[in-house]
């Protein structure tokens, strides 16, 4: 198993030459380096842990693989592999990813559970073939032919790690940088904000094959491994039957990802973190270990006392953490911590700053934690909130149950009804209605510059009618969005700590999208299967908390940014960042002198211009 982060890299007919400028450049993964070489194929790993076990080749069936690879189920893998039971311990995740490949070919990802991001070179056939999970857990990138050296084929962990070949085209991807500048929802499947740089998405293989017969160069083809949309629906069954099912998955996604510790986990105090924290603690407690630290994103508690909302958002976390006997570190963001974090290499997809996880990363580490817990992800599936579940029922005629979940919300039900109705008249009415109540245009809100908004058409997700919980399910899951995990990850990559995310497990994510609506929605409890597999283990409180948001936390986050606002200012008036001619500048520093924050969304068009921006 992989000990600690590991970045892979390699270049298809270019030479293990160029291997060193990419492998300089994903230092941060450590400086552990090595490099095998093949004909034509030049193939390396960096890592923080001596004799990582990334590489794996079989001379016989002339394959060599490098991989950054945490499996689980490994007993079930070993066992279709007919692998012999003395050999199973000393057998590396890489080599088990390669007698995969071995076994079954181009459809080895279907087989592996777990992170990943690996390739696979062939040198019978002159085939490289590249594979990330289905959650997209490890990033993998890679840029085209012909805009590399000499129209070689690169591939890497990172962006900087592919930019880094000699060759390669530093030049932007307006479409795809317009997108993240104008939009809340760009399109990160496939491209970046370099036109040269793509990326594998999630749940995809990328196959790597000589041209046609009197061609030069290669040929790519992009095939896709996991299709969640294919998953069955779940035999009908019992609230409690469902329930079980529900937590024997979950606990097993936790229990997966402990090996490698001492382990921590975020504590929000929500559901989704809550409940890894608490099982995570019991699972270690059966091995004899200690509970892990818990570290949470709110600050210390201020003194005099919090007005009650925010008190009780306090009291969730200690609830947790008394039951459980976990040590809690507060790791509220300073100002300088939110400039840090903007100036941070903006090759990372999207703008979704995590201004406190560096904090949270400095504490772990002092702690001795290794693997970090967190529970992102949940709310897109395993805890789906039943978004489309009330369209669901409209169109089905269920007009007194859709009803009973109107009158269980306590509001006017003419806007309910619009909430439900809207979006199935078009998917961008609800949009426009929250524009015109904001009294905000597209143009105001975001901090693209005018010259540069011309030009560019945004590359953005297509809108769609949610008619189903399973549909709206379906398109956030197909839709990049767990790409949030590569930046937190980042941050845990210098201090050798791997994030890891039990709610994307493959076999929950397939559960929750197999089941009926009503598992997600009900009246006055929505994210109800996760309440209902739960209510044993979690804290009451935490369990049948109704609101979603957090706001101790938030308002203690914007307090803190508006601190950092005026250096930030300062720093971009003395030297103009060489990315301005793509960014508003007027507008974004009339806005942070002005300073009107309000919430954490409306500061989202001024935080992913900065987070662009090279200041």
């Amino acid at each position: 198993m992989t000990a600690a982060p590991t970045a892979i890299c390699g270049v298809l007919g270019g030479g293990g030459q160029t291997l060193k400028p990419m492998l300089n450049a994903m230092a941060a993964y450590g400086s552990e380096t090595s490099v095998v070489q093949a004909d034509g194929l030049g193939m390396g790993f960096a890592s923080n842990a001596a004799n990582a076990p990334a590489f794996a080749i079989d001379r016989a069936a002339g394959l060599a693989c490098v991989a950054d690879t945490r499996l689980d189920d490994r007993g079930a893998l070993c066992d279709a592999l007919a692998v012999p039971h003395p050999q199973r311990a000393s057998l590396t995740d890489s080599e088990l990813v390669l007698r995969a490949f071995v076994r079954w070919g181009e459809t080895a990802p279907a087989h592996l559970l777990g992170d990943y991001a690996f390739a696979v070179w062939d040198e019978n056939r002159r085939t490289l073939f590249c594979a990330r999970d289905h959650a997209g857990a490890r990033p993998l990138y890679y840029a085209e032919p012909g805009t590399g050296d000499g129209g070689c084929f690169v591939f890497a962990s990172t962006v900087a790690g592919v930019l880094a070949t000699p060759g390669v085209s530093q030049e932007f991807d307006e479409a795809a940088l317009a997108g993240q500048l104008s939009s809340a929802r760009p399109d990160r499947r496939s491209r970046t904000c370099y036109r040269a740089v793509r990326r594998v998405p999630a749940g995809h293989c990328l196959i790597v094959a000589p041209a046609a017969k009197g061609s030069s160069g290669v040929r790519l083809r992009t095939v896709r491994h996991w299709r969640p949309e294919e998953v069955p629906a779940a035999p009908p069954a019992s609230d409690d039957d469902y329930g079980e099912q529900f937590l024997h998955l979950f606990e097993r996604a936790v229990q997966d990802r402990l090996p490698g510790g001492p382990v921590g986990v975020h504590l929000s105090g929500g559901l989704d973190s809550s409940g890894i924290a608490v099982h995570a603690a019991r699972a270690l407690r059966s091995e004899g270990l200690p509970p892990p630290p818990a570290f949470t994103w709110l600050p210390t508690p201020s003194d005099p006392p919090l007005d009650p909302a925010h008190a009780a958002e306090y009291a969730r976390v200690d609830a947790v953490c008394r039951q459980e006997g976990l040590r809690l570190f507060h790791c509220g963001p300073e100002p300088e911590d939110v400039l840090n974090v903007l100036r941070l290499d903006s090759t990372l997809p999207g703008a979704d700053v995590a201004f406190a996880e560096p904090v949270v990363v400095r504490r772990a580490k002092d702690a001795g934690v290794r693997v970090m817990l967190a529970g992102g992800g949940g709310d897109d599936c395993a805890s789906y909130r039943g978004y489309g579940h009330w369209q669901g029922l409209l169109l089905g005629g269920r007009w007194r149950a859709l009803a009973a979940e109107y009158g269980a919300e306590g509001r006017a039900a003419w806007r309910l009804l619009a909430g439900t109705t809207l979006p199935l008249i078009h998917p961008a009415l609800p949009l426009l209605a929250n524009r015109w109540r904001r009294g905000r245009s597209l143009a105001e809100r975001w901090f693209i510059a005018p010259a540069f908004a011309k030009r560019a058409k945004p590359l953005t997700l297509p809108l769609a009618r949610e008619t189903s919980v399973r549909r709206a399910q379906l398109r956030l899951v197909q839709a990049g969005r767990f790409e949030f995990q590569e930046q937190q990850r980042a941050f845990g990559i210098r201090a050798g700590i791997d994030y890891r995310f039990p709610l994307l497990d493959r076999r929950l994510l397939e559960f929750a999208l197999s089941l009926p609506p009503e598992q997600f929605s009900r009246p006055a409890a929505n994210r109800w299967i996760m309440r209902h597999a739960l209510r044993h283990s979690l804290p009451s409180a935490v369990c049948w908390n109704p609101i979603k948001g957090e706001p101790a936390r938030v308002t203690a986050l914007m307090h803190t940014i508006a601190a950092a606002l005026p250096e930030i200012r300062q720093r971009i008036e003395r030297r103009t960042p060489s990315r301005a001619p793509y960014v508003d500048i007027p507008a974004l520093l009339a806005q942070m002198q002005q300073n009107p924050l309000g919430t954490a969304s409306h500061f989202m068009p001024a935080r992913a211009a900065l987070a662009f921006l090279d200041f």
